[in-house]
């Protein structure tokens, strides 16, 4: 797996656990990290999808 896809499941790991903390204390800054949460989850699978492809173009040129 890319390094960049698992710093920012480390980062989604982060924000979910934030957001849970907020919405436990009441509040509704945890909206945010919410927000935080799926922007860093979409960041991993474009990185982990862009190495897939990147390496299923390596592999088609070498053996084309």
């Amino acid at each position: 797996m890319p390094r960049l896809a698992l710093y920012a499941l480390a980062i989604c790991a982060l924000t979910v656990a934030a957001a849970v903390v907020s919405f436990i204390q009441g509040n509704w800054l945890g909206i945010v990290w919410v927000l935080l949460a799926g922007l860093s989850s979409n960041m991993a699978w474009y990185y982990v999808r862009k190495a897939k492809a990147e390496r299923a173009a390596r592999a088609a040129t070498a053996t084309g």
